[in-house]
């Protein structure tokens, strides 16, 4: 597994000028997606509806509003 390409803009593009710890969202080889973002587990996982659950290898993580936006036009339909 590889990663592909970066979904939307970068984090310099989004404003951080030291690029240090920024949300950044990749497509990877099989097509999945990966995140990085602020690791929110314990503080949200208590909030999950009912039918959602999370396996011990998952992690609950938080992008910003603006990356993820900004990402919508990089995210294929299909």
């Amino acid at each position: 597994m590889k990663i592909v390409r970066r979904v939307g803009a970068s984090p310099r593009e989004r404003g951080s000028l030291s690029g240090d710890s920024c949300p950044d969202i990749f497509e990877l080889s099989d097509g999945n997606f990966a995140i990085i973002g602020t690791d929110a587990t314990e503080v949200l996982e208590t909030e999950l509806p009912a039918d959602a659950a999370r396996a011990d290898y998952e992690r609950i993580v938080i992008v910003s509003r603006e990356t993820l936006i900004r990402a919508k036009v990089d995210i294929p339909e299909v």
